[in-house]
């Protein structure tokens, strides 16, 4: 089945979305409300880092199969599937913005065909597919949910090789019609209520956001026994029960989706009457993480009392991509400079303009934040840090000293060069 798929938002999950569907050979409409931004995505410049995406967008645009228009009601009017790819940003009390949704519910509810599917492909709170339908106000349009499981690095291959498809939704004949838009993909398909649905994201999201705060504390048990963490997790991983992923100690985490899908969960339990201490647990041993981090770089630096000059390898929340929501490296970063250090820092992807903070100073490469430098502390996972001149930083370095705080880096690389290197959990 070829379909003709509207995608309101082209975000992250939306401009994903979009080319994606287009390479599975659908018709797809593309719409945003800035109008800047449609004309960037109409010369295709992609406003976000994504391996991939680039060129399956241009592929889409050559082959006629994607555009992009300005706002959702130029896209739907004859469309088989609309998706709705907004943004649901956290509010004060945790629990999730809906404004967006329910503002592109309304503009495209008198515009659809009879007989459309609307797919909340948002992460939004469990009952959504009821406000959605308040708001579309039409009793002849079936709404249904279809959770995005991307990872921000490998999103386009996450869509087009997922380890499953969710849908949720009251009307079999709408599901079946979400179902059929996948095919050619191969993996499980699971149909269920938009409830179980909207909460499975919820709960897959916040369970990984656990096993990691885990991880970080395993981490910090095999350096007060002397075990080394890497070995650990491998014994670990071996069992089929806990598996490999996810295994992988660090500065703590964040990112635009397991911050705000943990507390939207916690909010979620409480206003269902539970008590989800676990989850609180899981939140407060993160900050913990970030604050032991910050302690370690500053004391291996061994500056006092003059505050020390850091290099800091890394600004993105994670490798491959651009995104500096809820940061980890930010986060240390911070609670260093509001000790008083100076920080020098460097990320692949991002312009020396990119951040503004107090105390840091961005550089455009590697070496040039080690000059003067301290210590350096490698915060994101680039592959660009693993393949360095260990000659050429221990030239520029005030002091070898390497706080590795993604255990990427090979240790018998550095320490013939009189360097000290420490990393989390290891020996």
């Amino acid at each position: 089945m070829h379909a003709k798929i509207a995608v309101i938002g082209t975000g992250y999950v939306g401009l994903t979305t979009g080319a994606c569907f287009a390479h599975l050979g659908h018709e797809v409409v593309c719409a945003d409300i800035d109008p800047a931004k449609v004309e960037a995505l109409e010369r295709g410049e992609i406003p976000i880092h994504e391996p991939g995406l680039e060129d399956l967008v241009a592929e889409g645009v050559a082959a006629g199969r994607l555009r992009f228009v300005l706002g959702g009601a130029a896209a739907v009017p004859d469309c088989d599937v609309a998706y709705l790819c907004v943004p649901t940003p956290q509010g004060i009390d945790g629990a999730p913005d809906l404004t967006y949704l329910e503002a592109a519910a309304r503009e495209i509810g008198p515009l659809l065909p009879s007989e459309a599917v609307v797919v909340n492909k948002s992460t939004v709170p469990v009952g959504s597919a009821r406000v959605v339908e308040q708001h579309l106000g039409r009793t002849d349009v079936a709404v249904a949910s279809n959770p995005e499981f991307l990872r921000e690095g490998s999103a386009v291959q996450d869509f087009l090789h997922p380890d499953r498809v969710v849908i949720g939704a009251q009307d079999r004949e709408a599901a079946i019609k979400v179902a059929d838009l996948f095919d050619g993909i191969s993996a499980p398909v699971l149909v269920t209520d938009p409830a179980s649905a909207e909460t499975i994201k919820y709960v897959s999201n916040a369970f990984l956001a656990t096993k990691l705060s885990f991880v970080n504390a395993v981490a910090s048990v095999c350096e007060s026994v002397g075990a080394d963490v890497e070995d650990v997790l491998l014994g670990m991983g071996y069992d089929t029960r806990i598996g490999a992923e996810f295994l992988r100690p660090g500065p703590g985490w964040g990112g635009s989706c397991f911050p705000k899908d943990t507390r939207a969960l916690l909010r979620i339990a409480e206003d269902a009457g539970y008590d989800f201490s676990l989850l609180e647990s899981v939140l407060e041993a993160n900050a913990a993480q970030f604050d032991r981090t910050a302690n370690r770089i500053w004391a291996l630096a061994g500056s006092e009392p003059t505050p020390p000059t850091v290099a800091v390898w890394g600004l993105t929340f994670k490798a491959n991509t651009d995104d500096l929501r809820d940061s980890p490296s930010i986060e240390v970063i911070r609670r260093l400079t509001q000790r008083g250090a100076l920080v020098r820092a460097y990320d692949p992807v991002l312009a020396p303009e990119a951040i503004d903070l107090e105390g840091v100073t961005m550089v455009d490469d590697a070496y040039a934040a080690c000059e003067g430098a301290d210590v350096v502390a490698v915060l994101t996972e680039w592959d660009e840090f693993k393949f360095v001149d260990v000659d050429k930083m221990a030239n520029v370095l005030a002091q070898r000293k390497i706080f590795d705080g993604r255990n990427i880096l090979d240790r018998s690389q550095f320490t013939p060069h009189g360097f000290t290197l420490e990393g989390i959990g290891r020996r």
